[in-house]
Formats: structure tokens, C-alpha cells, sequence
């Protein structure tokens, strides 16, 4: 029986290592600025401290380093997690580094697991299709900033599994079925309560809150991290369903 789990926390991924595909979602923001850098070409890395993303760095050819610990850029850091930043840029020559708060520690901490993806509201249904063809068993699972699951996340992780559930998954427990019936209709805006976006509010990154919002369902990229690279996958479409964001 094919099944899917929907979860929350870099700390929940040591729970889906054995028989499942694990999809990490960060919207706001690292899995999207992953997304934008790997559908524009460049080399994406992941990584889970400071030490670690210039340990990375060091390791290839002038690297962009990208990210925040703590919601504040690291000395020496290039840019912050910004998809929006990430999108103008024309070095797409350079690897990027990226390390986030808590995007990248969920990503690293999955290591181990089946496959592990990276989705967000740009490539959500190129994921769910790649899903659904390719594994039996699947974890959806958001990064869960400051202990919390955030709106946008959960919209993009029932996006996934309404998808799945609508190929003949199974919800694999009652908070999964929730997470699906509340939000699998509802369209990315409805984020805007989310306290990420007050985050970025009051921090005056408004442009990355644009981006998310003006950047849905615009990827036909697959992404899955291969040690702590995130590379693209050939994938196939299935015939499409009507679902919310598309």
C-alpha cells in the first residue's frame, strides 16, 4: 500500500530513514533559494553550521556563500537566504553555499533516507509527480521554524500529499489528514499570516515574500540532494490534476 506522512522539524527526518523519500520544505525561504539556484544551473550545497558552509567553500571554486543563523547573515557570508537576491544574480558560475537556520539542518539531518527532495511552491507538483511514480512510501515533511509549522509550509506539504492521496496514497495518520483537508485548496496567499512573514515584515525583506508569492508552480525541476548537493532529476509529468497553486 503506498502511503503518505506529513511532519515537521529538521529533528522528525531521523523518523523517516528507513523505507521512505523525504521531502524537505523551507518556502521562507531555503528550499526556495535552493529551487531558483539549481533551475538557473548553478551548483547548490547544503550546510548545517557556519563552520561546515565555509569547510564547503573552501572546497570549491569561489563560492558563493548564501544564508543566515539565527536570522542574521554570518561575517563573511555573500548574501542572506534570498531567493530574491539569488534570482539577479549572473554569476550563476559560481557554487553557492547555503546554509539556513533551519532548511538545511531538516536537509542534512535526512541524510540516510530513501531519496531525499527539496520542494517548495515553485516546484510542487513537478515533486509530487516524480513521487508518485518513483516511491512507495513518502515523508512531507516542513522545516518547522522555532518549533513551529508554518503556514506556508503546510500549504506547500498538503499541495504534495493531496497530490499523492489523489493517486491512491494512503494518509498515514490523522495529522496528516488534517494538514491536507485544511489547507491542499488553499492558495499560496494564504501564508500572509504566517509568522515568517512577519519576520520579513519587519526585517524589510518584502522582495523574497514577493518572490515566494509570484514564484508558484513556475518549476518543472525535481531536486534531490546527493550527499549535500542539490541536483536536479529527469522526471516525466503525470497527466495533471486541479490543485490549489497550480
Amino acid at each position: 500500500m503506498k502511503s503518505v506522512v506529513i511532519d515537521f522539524s529538521p529533528e522528525s527526518a531521523a523518523r523517516y530513514r528507513r523505507d521512505y523519500a523525504m521531502v524537505a520544505i523551507d518556502v521562507i525561504r531555503a528550499t526556495t533559494t535552493l529551487a531558483t539556484g539549481v533551475a538557473s544551473g548553478r551548483q547548490c550545497y547544503v550546510a548545517s553550521s557556519v563552520k561546515s558552509a565555509f569547510a564547503r567553500a573552501a572546497r570549491l571554486d569561489h563560492a558563493l556563500l548564501a544564508g543566515e543563523s539565527g536570522g542574521e547573515m554570518p561575517g563573511g557570508f555573500d548574501i542572506t537566504n534570498s531567493p530574491a537576491a539569488l534570482a539577479l544574480r549572473a554569476d550563476i558560475e559560481r557554487p553557492m553555499v547555503l546554509l539556513s537556520s533551519t532548511g538545511t539542518q531538516l536537509l542534512t539531518n535526512a541524510r540516510g533516507c530513501e531519496a531525499v527532495y527539496v520542494a517548495c511552491f515553485r516546484n510542487h507538483r513537478a515533486t509530487a509527480e516524480h513521487l508518485a511514480r518513483h516511491h512507495a512510501r513518502v515523508a512531507v515533511i516542513g522545516a518547522g521554524t522555532k518549533g513551529e509549522f508554518r503556514e506556508e509550509d503546510q500549504i506547500c506539504c498538503a499541495w504534495i500529499a493531496g497530490r499523492l492521496m489523489s493517486c491512491g496514497y494512503v494518509a498515514e495518520n490523522a495529522r496528516t489528514r488534517q494538514v491536507v483537508e485544511r489547507w491542499q485548496d488553499a492558495p499560496a496567499g494564504h501564508c500572509l499570516i504566517s509568522n515568517s512573514v512577519a519576520y520579513l515584515r519587519r526585517t524589510n525583506q518584502l522582495n523574497d515574500l514577493d518572490f515566494v508569492l509570484t514564484h508558484v508552480g513556475d518549476l518543472d525541476t525535481v531536486i534531490e540532494l546527493d550527499d549535500d548537493q542539490a541536483v536536479p532529476v529527469d522526471s516525466q509529468p503525470l497527466p495533471r490534476v486541479a490543485v490549489a497553486g497550480a
